[in-house]
């Protein structure tokens, strides 16, 4: 079985799980889930737990390409109260935390999260891979070329899938060494990435099982989407489908997504398609 252990909540990832976006930050790339009232993102967050989300994946500053990092305790004091409440109200609920600054997944986790997910796979911060062994929860580590300011800024590979794939490989080793037991690979669709890098890594997503680690894929209402059908990310819901379930017939195990109710359905559709003689 091809599980993760959430603080003592085993989550199996045998048949793919969903991860609903709540994003407790004024500057997210897709409006329409911006949550910045108590009473909204309790309401967000129980949609998505009826809808079938099996992890809320909770963020307090932008990684947006251009966008600029805001104060360590800006971010923890947008998070903190954010988490304690859901955590309160849905205490059945598993909370992921979206930071790659060690203090604040510390105080994260410490106030009811129960899986660290980091866009830098620990280059940001130096000490994050030590305080997520320390804090005993599952660790999503990401791939990204350069930060969230300057990744958009011609990103060039050689070859995008040995490359991330290296990357990630490195990336498990360490965190295993430094005693982290559950690790998750996230590519980083979109992450100093182009168009035709994501749809490459989106091809060639089942390398990344080799690894025999969960694999997430992130690719809801981004601009490959949006911008390859030429629309806009409020008008990319039905091109996030067709991802996800791509994804998900290469490998994917976790889908993060702003609309939960869709990406479940594609995994119950996906799962029926697997089990046709």
């Amino acid at each position: 079985m091809k599980a993760i252990n959430c603080k003592g909540k085993l989550l199996c990832l045998d048949v793919p799980v969903v991860m609903g976006i709540i994003n407790v930050t004024p500057d997210s790339f897709y409006e329409g889930h911006i949550a910045l009232q108590a009473d909204g993102i309790l309401s967000l967050a129980e949609g998505m737990i009826k809808d079938g989300a099996a992890i809320l994946d909770i963020g307090g500053m932008s990684t947006k390409p251009g966008s600029r990092p805001v104060s360590m305790q800006e971010e923890i004091d947008r998070l903190l109260p954010v988490i304690i409440s859901i955590n309160k109200t849905f205490p059945d609920a598993i909370i992921s935390v979206d930071t790659y600054r060690s203090q604040v997944a510390k105080a994260a986790v410490e106030a009811g999260a129960a899986i660290v997910n980091d866009i830098s796979g620990g280059k940001m911060d130096k000490e994050m891979i030590h305080t997520v062994a320390v804090l005993k929860v599952p660790y999503i580590c990401m791939h990204m070329k350069g930060t969230p300011e300057n990744m958009q800024q011609n990103p060039v590979y050689e070859n995008v899938v040995t490359e991330v794939l290296d990357f990630l490989i490195e990336r498990t080793e360490t965190c295993k060494a430094a005693g982290i037991t559950d690790v998750i690979l996230d590519p980083g669709f979109g992450f100093g990435k182009t168009i035709e890098h994501n749809f490459q890594l989106l091809k060639n997503l089942l390398v990344f099982s080799i690894t025999g680690m969960p694999v997430l894929a992130g690719l809801s209402r981004k601009s490959s989407i949006y911008k390859t059908l030429g629309c806009g990310p409020a008008e990319a819901l039905n091109g996030t489908t067709v991802l996800n379930t791509i994804a998900l017939m290469n490998g994917a195990n976790i889908l993060r997504v702003h609309d939960v109710k869709q990406a479940r359905e594609a995994v119950l559709l996906f799962e029926a398609y697997k089990k046709a003689p």
